[in-house]
């Protein structure tokens, strides 16, 4: 779970700014929505909701966690940048970006964070936070000259390949974490790193209002309960679906170019060959996806994902993913967020969840989320413009964050506890009046009304 996230000058982000999810005290609602802090009095929230006018700053929030999860996990070529995004507007284009994450990881609670240039990343650090305390597991800095030193109190027993890596320290450009992940086999280096990379490369999903969930074919076809779950949700929010179903056809080797572009058969069929067992997933140029199973026995067949809708006459007529609407496709990217949730510890940021849904759509999804999870650590939070989701039944107020830009162009957060809003307040209305800010100036469109109608 995520507890905190700070961030400055990354894109819109000029001076620090902390998006926190640390539970007020003195709010007593839905005390089902927080979870507790290892080795602390306070909480976590299971639910964060960013709002903001366009251009404020919420997929900004967004961009930046993406930035920490591929800063911790992935490697860099030795010529390559940082890939960070200074803010422009301010002349501090050349100061370090820095990141700062708040986790909750099997248990414990730490912080990772970062500082990094263009060029690279000048300091690193991972520590272990618990009664108030923090331990440090390791702390890197990079000098001006590209050399990398690691101090690593927190790792020293673990492994000898753990601490010669230690002492080499790794790429200027990329981070330690990423540089053992990269380095050693996972037995090498301990526990507890092995929980910080798999919390970041499997519990934090992030989701963008235009990826569509790759491999969604393969996800549903490999359990049962999965496919007749989507095809559960899918009927009972009224799309027309009547299930979800997966095809399947036995196909030779010599078949393949009649159903895959001819360009890419000779690479399918080499994954093919190397492949004892498993999928090879295929995306059309319309959308659609198939994918491509080859059993252990050797056999391939060809899988393609349905979507069943009652005919006139009562009979079920096929439609393929391509077919659908764009709210069907959203709902569909978001159903792994849904199904499991009431075991997982995962975390799921999505950006713009209201994109091509219905607004008691999008209410009924965040309610069904938190229902569901009330046992477990799953968290999601999410950036959006409906105000249907300002609704006390369904969220906490601390639950509830706001993105606006100041008179410097640089992006503030700020949540709805810094005002005074009754249990009984319609915040929706309040936020629309611009109460709360956050919301777009319109002023300019009467001048320019004006302005068009002097020139013609």
């Amino acid at each position: 779970m995520i507890v905190s996230f700070s961030v400055s000058n990354f894109r819109s982000f000029s001076t620090e700014e902390t998006f926190s999810l640390a539970a007020s005290n003195r709010l007593t609602a839905h005390p089902n929505h927080t979870v507790s802090i290892p080795d602390s009095d306070q909480r976590v929230l299971r639910a964060g909701v960013l709002y903001g006018a366009n251009g404020a700053g919420k997929s900004n929030l967004f961009k930046a966690l993406h930035y920490v999860k591929s800063v911790a996990v992935r490697t860099r070529r030795k010529d390559r940048s940082t890939g960070r995004e200074a803010f422009r507007l301010g002349g501090t284009a050349d100061d370090p970006s820095t990141f700062d994450l708040q986790i909750i990881v099997a248990g414990m609670l730490y912080r990772f964070g970062f500082k990094a240039n263009d060029q690279r990343i000048t300091e690193e650090w991972l520590v272990k936070v618990s009664g108030g305390r923090e331990t440090i597991i390791y702390e890197r800095t990079t000098d001006s000259d590209g050399k990398v030193i690691v101090e690593a109190p927190g790792l020293k027993s673990v492994s000898e390949k753990l601490s010669a890596l230690v002492t080499i320290g790794g790429p200027q450009n990329q981070s330690f974490l990423a540089t053992v992940k990269a380095t050693l086999d996972s037995s090498d280096f301990g526990e507890e790193l092995n929980s910080i990379l798999d919390w970041f490369e499997d519990d934090l999903k992030l989701i963008d209002p235009d990826s569509p969930f790759a491999g969604l074919g393969p996800y549903l076809a490999n359990s049962p309960g999965r496919l007749e779950f989507a095809s559960s949700f899918l009927n009972s929010v009224s799309t027309g679906i009547d299930h979800l179903e997966i095809k399947e056809n036995e196909i030779r080797e010599e078949d393949l170019p009649n159903f895959i572009p001819e360009e890419i058969v000779s690479g399918v069929r080499s994954d093919l060959r190397e492949r004892k067992s498993g999928s090879v997933l295929l995306r059309r140029s319309d959308g659609n996806e198939m994918f491509i199973r080859k059993t252990s026995e050797g056999r391939c067949s060809l899988m393609t994902l349905l979507l069943a809708h009652k005919g006139r006459s009562g009979t079920n007529v096929e439609f393929e993913l391509c077919d659908e609407s764009d709210g069907t496709k959203r709902l569909l990217d978001l159903i792994p967020a849904l199904f499991g949730v009431h075991s997982s510890n995962d975390v799921y940021v999505i950006d713009e969840i209201e994109r091509s849904l219905h607004p008691n759509l999008v209410w009924a999804f965040l309610n069904y989320f938190l229902k569901s999870c009330s046992e477990c650590r799953a968290q999601i939070i999410v950036t959006t413009h409906e105000s249907n989701l300002l609704d006390q039944r369904l969220l906490r107020r601390d639950e509830i964050w706001f993105a606006e830009k100041d008179q410097t162009s640089s992006t503030r957060l700020y949540s709805l506890t810094d005002f005074k809003a009754r249990n009984d307040s319609k915040i929706s209305d309040h936020y629309l009046q611009g109460r709360f800010g956050a919301v777009p100036f319109l002023g300019d469109l009467d001048r320019l009304h004006e302005k068009v109608k002097q020139t013609v």
